[in-house]
Formats: C-alpha cells, structure tokens, sequence
C-alpha cells in the first residue's frame, strides 16, 4: 500500500516538492483573499473552518486525512508526497494568509489575484506531479473510486467536486464566479506547467492530470 521512496534523491525530491506546496498554499490564500470565488475542495474547507473556529490550513490538514483514510480503505497506494501533502499545504496557507489581506470592491484586483492563483496552483502541480511521490489524498480518492467502481477519471472527478462544492456552498463556503472559472482553467494551467518543468507524467499522474482537466483543485 505504501510506494518505495527514492533515498538516492529524496533530499532533493523534499526540497522541490516543497516548493511546489509553497505555491500551492500561496494560491489556495490568493483564492480565499481574493473573494470571488475558490476551487470546490477550499469552498467546503473554508466553510468547515469557519463554523469549527479554526483556520483553514488547519482543516485543510484535517480534511486531508480524512480523504486519505478513505482512500486506503479502498486500497488505494500513498507515497511520502501523500503524506508531505498534507502536512505542508495547509501550514504553507496559513502563513501565507496571515501577509495577504482580505479584498472586496476591488473587482480588477480580485480577478488579477485568482488568475495568479490558477497560474501557480498550475505550476506547483506540475513540480508536485513531476517529483512522482505519490498522488495527494483528494486524487488518490479520485483514482480508488475510479478504480473500485469501473467509472471514468472525468465522472470519478466530476462526483468528487459537485459533492464537495454542493457541500461547501450549503455551509456557507466562498463560492462564486471564480469557482467555474477555477474549473475551467486549471487544466491548461497545469499543462502550462508541464512544459514549463518538463514535465513527463507516469501512467497514474496521467490520469491524475485527466482528472485535474474535468475541474480540480
């Protein structure tokens, strides 16, 4: 259940994939702090954060766990990224959350800020991707319903996000506009990405990135 790491390049597989969760949490904060609207998965946690009292990198951990434990229920595999996965993004949203300030009736400024969001959550996927140590816990969800039930990447994806953003709103979560336009636009961000690290996925990362095309996070 559990991928082989890599020893001979950890130490250097570590610091990129930080990097790549640096990013990561900039984006998820530029998102919340823009006010326009959040990809599905920061509608429900911002929302679940809110009513707990706690702050969203914080529940962003929480969640993280919760998904992975039902995703290795399903038997699906983690690796040491899975793990670094939920125990960097959300501490990396927090810190990035206590810089940025929260902006309203600035409607050029908030468009600029989620379209720098969807422009780094797209290259940070890319190095998180191309350090190939395992799928975050929201895709390794996503690959065990896929592969427990027969459906397609995209249907296994599309269930996940209108579950999840059908949730967040009804809590009270930051969706709106920014939401579809997240959806829409985080494929070819990520593609972007690819190319920009030269990216060359294994078979799981590609249906990862398929995934990710249907409207991820």
């Amino acid at each position: 259940m559990i991928k082989p790491i890599r020893w001979n390049t950890f130490i250097g597989d570590f610091i990129r994939i930080q990097s790549g969760f640096l990013l990561f949490g900039l984006a998820i904060t530029l998102m919340i702090r823009g006010n326009i609207g959040t990809s599905a998965w920061v509608v429900l946690e911002a929302a679940l954060a809110n009513r707990l009292g706690i702050t969203v990198g914080t529940m962003t951990v929480i969640m993280g766990f919760v998904v992975l434990i039902s995703a290795v229920a399903m038997r699906e595999k983690m690796g040491w990224g899975t793990l670094a996965n939920i125990l960097s993004i959300g501490p990396w949203v927090d810190m990035w959350n206590s810089f940025f300030p929260s902006i309203t009736n600035n409607l050029p400024l908030q468009i600029a800020m989620l379209l720098v969001a969807i422009l780094l959550m797209g290259l940070g996927s890319a190095i998180y991707i191309g350090v190939d140590a395992g799928a975050g816990p929201r895709d390794s969800m996503m690959l065990a319903i896929k592969r427990t039930t027969g459906v397609s990447i995209r249907v296994s994806r599309a269930i996940i996000e209108i579950t999840v953003v059908t949730v967040g709103i009804l809590l009270g979560g930051p969706a709106g506009v920014g939401t579809i336009v997240y959806a829409l636009l985080i494929g070819p961000s990520v593609q972007w990405g690819f190319k920009i690290f030269k990216v060359q996925p294994h078979k799981e990362s590609e249906e990862v990135q398929a995934g990710i095309e249907g409207g991820a996070e």
